[in-house]
């Protein structure tokens, strides 16, 4: 994006350009660091530079006394490939969808970038070639709520394909917003896994002193080359960084929109834990490795609801949502609940035979539909339990299952069973996340 006309004036009289290095005089103050682009998000006649601790300073055009170009960046080298492999070491298979770990800072101009290239991605990171050998390719390059589902069949696919060809992991970097849909679909549609599926995220992006993506992929990488048959989510455990949590894929969930140790395994304990300089200690019962080989089972109705109940939920709001689905999750209150006016709708719905999989809001805890009345009326309703399920993991486990059947009793049935250790049939104190 063009500079605007006060900052481009400046820079003209300068002659300096994007990711020239500048000392920057303003209200007697001197600032030195790398000029960076204009964004939509830049405030209007603010000049940005990214200063040497790697934070970015906007100083207002008004407040500019002079500006000298220092330095300007060394023309650009001609892209890195990936080395030979080695012999003695495994091979992971990076599979980049975007997102803000697949980010990595152009230091000629002090921008982030996606890395758009397999080279580009692990370059981000090259202390992963001291692990393992890399083959990588970015098949996507999107926000990860953009994500559909006809993505995650592609990365099933993708996945399934490497491990076929040899791989002893596969690796995926991906936004965290999403995170753990993708996670959820992905261990429902794999099966006889020859190596682990890592989904790793970063909080921070890479231009950011507290940057949590190095680590992450690090510690994602080396969890790629473990013992490990299943889909899990690798990312930080503590705000420093000092080791991940490994979660089975179907129990890890996004808790704080910002925090570096933002995901929890949800009525679970993680399966264990990782360090980016190692090892990778499995604590808790996993799948190991299979002989394969690696299936993919990616059927999927995508005609499936996810609704969260509110007080004030009409009934007609309810009926809209319903209207057309093949099925529907909601996210209730407490031990499963909605308020009783919404059951004659659910009801019909389950009558003209439309899944309905009742979750609870709380995350934390067991759906229990027989302890008060209105659980006792909602089960008369033909609503199915969800036991212990995220609710956005009961949403991904119906779109699968109604992709192999829309009988409503072999709906029940599949969905009440344990298919990727979506259920746990008993939940400890341990099991609580602070």
């Amino acid at each position: 994006m063009d500079y605007p006309p006060k900052i481009r004036a400046l820079l003209e009289k300068a002659k300096a350009a994007q990711g020239d290095s500048l000392r920057v005089k303003a209200r007697g103050e001197t600032y030195e660091g790398v000029l960076m682009p204009h964004t939509s998000f830049s405030g209007e006649d603010i000049l940005t530079i990214k200063l040497g601790s790697g934070y970015n300073l906007g100083i207002a055009a008004e407040d500019v006394e002079a500006v000298d170009v220092t330095a300007r960046p060394a023309p650009r080298k001609a892209a890195r490939t990936l080395p030979p492999a080695a012999k003695d070491r495994p091979t992971i298979a990076v599979l980049g969808t975007g997102g803000t770990i697949a980010s990595y800072v152009d230091y000629r101009t002090g921008a982030v970038h996606p890395a758009v290239t397999a080279e580009e991605l692990v370059f981000s990171v090259p202390e992963l070639l001291d692990v393992a050998n890399i083959r990588a390719k970015v098949v996507y390059s999107i926000y990860s709520e953009d994500m559909k589902p006809e993505n995650w069949q592609r990365l099933a696919r993708e996945a399934a394909a490497e491990l076929n060809a040899g791989a002893s992991g596969v690796l995926i970097p991906h936004g965290t917003d999403t995170l753990h849909f993708t996670t959820a679909a992905l261990s429902f549609m794999l099966r006889d896994l020859t190596g682990p599926v890592v989904v790793v995220g970063s909080q921070r992006s890479s231009d950011r002193p507290s940057s949590d993506a190095a680590s992450n992929l690090l510690c994602g990488v080396r969890v790629a080359t473990a013992d490990l048959g299943e889909v899990v989510g690798v990312m930080h455990a503590e705000t420093s960084d000092s080791f991940d949590w490994i979660h089975r894929g179907t129990k890890v969930r996004k808790m704080h929109s910002s925090r570096r140790d933002a995901f929890r395994a949800m009525n679970a304990t993680p399966l264990g834990t990782v360090r980016p300089e190692g090892p990778v200690e499995l604590t808790e019962p996993v799948q190991p490795r299979s002989k394969g080989p690696v299936k993919v089972d990616d059927r999927l109705d995508l005609d499936v609801a996810l609704v969260h109940f509110y007080p004030g939920m009409t009934p007609a709001v309810l009926e809209n949502c319903l209207r057309g689905a093949h099925g529907i999750v909601l996210a209730g209150t407490g031990l499963g609940h909605t308020a009783h006016d919404l059951i004659p709708a659910i009801h019909r719905a389950t009558r003209d035979g439309v899944p309905v999989v009742m979750t609870t809001q709380t995350l934390q805890g067991r759906v229990s539909l027989r302890v008060y009345d209105t659980g006792r009326d909602l089960i008369r309703a033909g609503v199915i339990s969800g036991e212990d399920m995220l609710p956005e993991v009961a949403y991904v486990k119906l779109m699968w299952m109604l992709g192999h059947t829309r009988e409503p009793a072999d709906v029940a049935k599949a969905m009440a069973a344990n298919v990727a250790g979506e259920i746990n049939p008993r939940i400890g104190l341990d099991e609580f996340s602070e």
